[in-house]
């Protein structure tokens, strides 16, 4: 009776350490130095793991399976790397490209797309084997190959991206996945950077470095071409040095009005989206990176480039005022707000560690040890277009 009493409940404590979970509250912060994940739980606010083995991460990106458990990480060294979140492992890697920028993954969720500077182009992988489906070069004029920025995933398993070199946009239509159609849209900028697709999937957006301005194309109607939109937008008249380039994915839309990382400038801007034409201009502290808006658009959270990077600044979208400046720790890379916005993690590298705020009163809820952190990533991303 003793034997199978202990039986019982060595089986019972066993199942309990094998209970299943969700992935709705997981998330990752990129380790660049160490070349790892740090697994998050943002419920409990705590860290659950570590992921190794995943190569140079020193511009990392992820996206997310549509079940939110796996997450998909671009190296710099071109690995493809797919981690499962909930046995904290590696599930696939591939090493496709000699250096890559980024990527995303398709409105259904089948195809994970890969931006790479060399060679330039966009390589498009099976979501749930890493089998390569398609290789679209980024050739352009007599055989020359561009580097590929700003790969965005837009409604119809679509992507578009953009050709630094070239100053075009392309946009890949892989309906059928072996079979891309490609739509091209040249002379729309010097030098487009990064770029965004707007939250409800209509709007790509490039960045251009060489002149100032963006390059707007209408996702519902891309046979209207591209537009230039917000000119004398960026570094303006006066050349500033640019300390480092802001991502224009952290552009924050707050109901009709987008708040806008002025290249070079120590401005936001803010575009009012109905008409793209500038509204307003907000003065920082330096030179912005990510301009990111709380999920209720209540607020905008700024960090910034050398030497304001240990700043974060909170802006009031609706007076359009900065309500709060924090010193969360030196060279913040990165923020992200858990799903309903009560609290936004924030990555400071040179002292290892990410901090957790609290959105409401600013009050600090939670650190955690990391080794050199900069993107910082949650599961909720894998149900929102453009991320």
């Amino acid at each position: 009776m003793w034997i199978k009493t202990l039986l019982l409940c060595a089986t019972l404590m066993a199942g309990c350490t094998t209970l299943p979970r969700g992935t709705g509250d997981l998330g990752v912060v990129v380790e660049r130095a160490s070349g790892s994940l740090r697994l998050l739980d943002t419920t409990r606010r705590i860290a659950i793991g570590r992921v190794n083995g995943l190569g140079d991460l020193s511009h990392a990106s992820v996206v997310y399976s549509r079940d939110g458990r796996y997450a998909f990480v671009f190296g710099r060294d071109g690995g493809l790397t797919k981690v499962d979140l909930l046995r904290g492992r590696i599930d696939a890697r591939v090493v496709q490209s000699g250096n890559s920028i980024g990527g995303a993954i398709s409105q259904d969720g089948t195809l994970v797309a890969v931006a790479n500077y060399v060679p330039g182009g966009v390589k498009v992988f099976a979501a749930d084997t890493l089998e390569l489906v398609a290789d679209i070069p980024a050739v352009y004029g007599e055989g020359r190959r561009a580097k590929v920025v700003g790969l965005e995933d837009a409604p119809g398993n679509r992507f578009v991206f953009s050709l630094f070199e070239a100053g075009e946009i392309w946009l890949a239509d892989l309906s059928v996945p072996h079979h891309p159609v490609i739509t091209k849209f040249r002379g729309i900028g010097r030098e487009p950077y990064d770029a965004l697709v707007t939250p409800d999937g209509r709007h790509y957006l490039a960045g251009l470095f060489g002149e100032d301005g963006l390059a707007l194309l209408d996702l519902w109607h891309p046979e209207r071409g591209v537009k230039r939109v917000l000119a004398g937008y960026g570094k303006g008249q006066q050349k500033l040095p640019v300390y480092k380039m802001p991502h224009l994915e952290g552009w924050a839309i707050a109901g009709r009005f987008a708040f806008v990382p002025a290249v070079g400038r120590h401005e936001v801007l803010v575009v009012d989206t109905e008409s793209w034409r500038e509204a307003g201009r907000i003065t920082v502290a330096g030179q912005p990176v990510f301009v990111m808006a709380r999920p209720d658009g209540r607020q905008v959270w700024v960090n910034f480039a050398l030497p304001h990077n240990d700043v974060v600044q909170v802006i009031d979208t609706e007076s359009r005022r900065i309500v709060q400046t924090l010193k969360p720790g030196k060279a913040v890379l990165h923020m992200e707000f858990t799903p309903r916005g009560e609290a936004v993690w924030i990555s400071a590298r040179d002292d290892d560690r990410v901090m957790v705020y609290d959105t409401a009163g600013f009050t600090l809820l939670a650190q955690i040890a990391a080794d050199k952190p900069s993107g910082i990533f949650f599961s909720a991303r894998a149900f929102r277009t453009g991320l």
